[in-house]
């Protein structure tokens, strides 16, 4: 973009437009992944859905690059594109909980704490993710999958509806009455479609929770992890337990001779009698004796938190993933030998469930078509030092390329790295590709929306 444009740009467009040489342009291209150096030759910060239409419209008339960002928390930096405009929804934080009817409209640029915190006033919450730094609307587009998925689904299954900027720079409303075939892609499908502007969802009564720890020597993990492939997927759908290799980090709650130790373990949230926590999650002795095991009741939102001060922004990111409807032995060598080997305090494996109210959906009912798989694993490299970051890359790749022949082939669209490629896009989607394609030619025949795990337009 040359000068001229971007000075054009400022004058069309009613909000701030903010160039390299202005005094805000780092902070503004700043995103949760510190490993990403991309820099767009402008980013718009949009405060309402017009701004959103006027940029989209500018950009598109002008052929530009275009990017969307919505919480800055894309591992890839989907969020930023070089050299071209950045679409900032970062400005439209807002969330209108309606507790008569159980539902909360978020805007485009929210943060999941800032849905937990408006809906838990009210003793009420929706299935996302465990970071409350994520984006609502990049999760959501992806799928969405947290502590409440097994027993209320995705966070597409609570999905209502969506204001959405397509690629014209109109302005539609979707849901199951309205443009039903958009509203069935951006469930699962990504930013391929257009801007959500805003989201809708149905609530459910969720206060306090019943929150435990435990976590075993890592030289441990093929017993538990095998008692756990067994254990999780049979348990009420009211306990929730993602399986994780990591680095005991110094500070509560965990005693002072574990801080630093590589081990295995499992967080849980429980949804059902808080007085039964403690009986419920007694079964973890048949894993073998844990070094920790901890039981608390906590509020939804305050557990949504929980991992926040751990992993802040500005850290070096790596991350994979992999959908698994299985566990088999071989795998279970494969996650004791990187558990071992992990790098850095950071790094780690998680592997969550997504079956019970997940499984209750049809595979072509919404865009997520991976409905009989049992986890969804990610592989993720993390460490504060830009000189690890080759370091934990590689053991980021190490680790997913040598359990992928155990997988089922794709992974969950956020938990997809840069560059694996348009045979990797398909995988994730399976038989849905090819409507996805569909629906992109309607409503993104030209592909401006292509800044993510993109889905070409079908041809013809």
């Amino acid at each position: 973009m040359d000068t001229a444009t971007l000075e054009d740009m400022r004058t069309t467009l009613r909000g701030p437009v903010i160039g390299p040489r202005d005094a805000g342009y780092d902070q503004a291209r700043k995103i949760y992944n510190a490993m990403i150096d991309k820099r767009p030759a402008a980013l718009v910060p949009c405060a309402d859905a017009a701004d959103v239409m006027a940029a989209v419209t500018y950009v598109r008339d002008h052929g530009l690059e275009l990017a969307v960002r919505g919480g800055g928390h894309s591992g890839p930096g989907l969020c930023l594109v070089d050299d071209g405009v950045t679409v900032d929804l970062s400005p439209m934080r807002w969330v209108r909980v309606d507790p008569e009817a159980r539902t909360a409209e978020v805007g485009g640029g929210s943060h999941l704490g800032d849905l937990d915190h408006a809906t838990q006033a009210f003793g009420l919450a929706t299935p996302t993710g465990i970071i409350s730094m994520t984006g609502v609307g990049g999760l959501t587009l992806g799928g969405g999958h947290g502590y409440l998925t097994r027993k209320y689904g995705l966070t597409v299954d609570n999905l209502i509806s969506a204001d959405v900027v397509l690629a014209d720079g109109g302005f539609v409303t979707a849901s199951e009455t309205e443009h039903p075939d958009l509203f069935w892609a951006l469930r699962g499908g990504g930013g391929n479609f257009g801007i959500a502007t805003s989201l809708t969802y149905r609530l459910h009564p969720v206060g306090t929770v019943g929150v435990g720890v435990t976590v075993w020597p890592v030289d441990s993990t093929r017993e538990v992890l095998a008692w756990y492939r067994e254990f999780l997927p049979q348990a009420p759908e009211d306990v929730y337990g993602f399986f994780a290799v990591l680095v005991v980090p110094p500070g509560p709650p965990f005693p002072e001779e574990l801080h630093g130790k590589k081990v295995c373990g499992i967080v849980w949230c429980c949804t059902g009698d808080l007085d039964g926590v403690d009986d419920t999650l007694s079964v973890v002795n048949d894993a073998g004796r844990p070094a920790f095991h901890f039981t608390t009741p906590m509020p939804y939102d305050a557990l949504q938190g929980m991992f926040d001060d751990l992993i802040p922004t500005g850290y070096q990111w790596y991350w994979r993933g992999d959908f698994f409807d299985s566990i088999p032995d071989a795998a279970l060598d494969v996650h004791l030998a990187y558990g071992r080997n992990n790098p850095t305090p950071l790094s780690l494996m998680h592997l969550y469930p997504i079956d019970g109210a997940a499984h209750r959906v049809g595979p072509d009912d919404t865009a997520w078509s991976y409905r009989d798989a049992l986890w969804s694993g990610v592989f993720a490299g993390v460490d504060p030092d830009p000189a690890n970051a080759e370091t934990i890359r590689r053991w980021c790749v190490g680790y997913q390329e040598e359990l992928h022949p155990f997988s089922m082939g794709g992974s969950y669209v956020n938990f997809m790295g840069a560059g694996e490629g348009q045979e990797r896009v398909r995988a994730t989607y399976r038989g849905n590709y090819d409507r996805l394609a569909r629906v992109k030619r309607t409503y993104d025949p030209d592909n401006l929306f292509h800044a993510n795990q993109n889905i070409e337009p079908a041809r013809g």
